[in-house]
């Protein structure tokens, strides 16, 4: 008799929302997990008052799972932040918070997204990867606890459809 290898657990179902500033003792939760220099309430709260910002939640079992915040200025947009809390991780929820970003920002108008990535960040490298992102450039020093370089990364938006807008 052979050993059947244990089955994957089922892939949790992810809803996508707006972010909410009820979100944020959880968001901040998640930020000081995920960084060593993690962004301030103070940023985030901010970030609620722009326009041109869309802040996205996944949430899983009625709980947040994790966050994207990109910002469209014109005809390119910026993914400045994607987080998503250690239990609820290497399940597919940032790669579907990066793809609901890219159609936020399509929506927007924008025909470019960038953003940058630790140069030691090899997960977040190869999850935007398949989102279609390629390195353009390199931004020396950029990060800080620890000093590191920041690949900068592209995506062209021409081939994302705009689905229709988040709840």
């Amino acid at each position: 008799m052979s050993a059947q290898p244990d089955p994957q657990p089922p892939a949790p179902e992810v809803r996508l929302r707006r972010l909410r500033p009820d979100d944020l003792p959880e968001v901040l939760r998640i930020e000081r997990a995920s960084f060593s220099v993690p962004w301030s309430e103070t940023t985030f709260r901010n970030l609620f008052l722009h326009p041109d910002a869309d802040l996205l939640a996944a949430e899983v079992a009625d709980r947040l799972a994790g966050y994207a915040i990109v910002w469209t200025v014109g005809d390119q947009a910026e993914l400045g932040n994607v987080a998503v809390a250690p239990e609820a991780r290497r399940q597919g929820i940032g790669e579907r918070l990066v793809r609901a970003a890219l159609a936020a920002a399509r929506r927007r108008g924008a025909r470019e997204m960038f953003l940058e990535v630790r140069e030691s960040n090899v997960g977040a490298q190869a999850l935007y990867r398949r989102c279609g992102f390629e390195v353009v450039g390199r931004r020396r020093r950029y990060y800080t606890h620890p000093t590191e370089d920041a690949l900068v990364m592209r995506r062209p938006l021409l081939d994302t459809p705009p689905p229709p807008a988040l709840l």
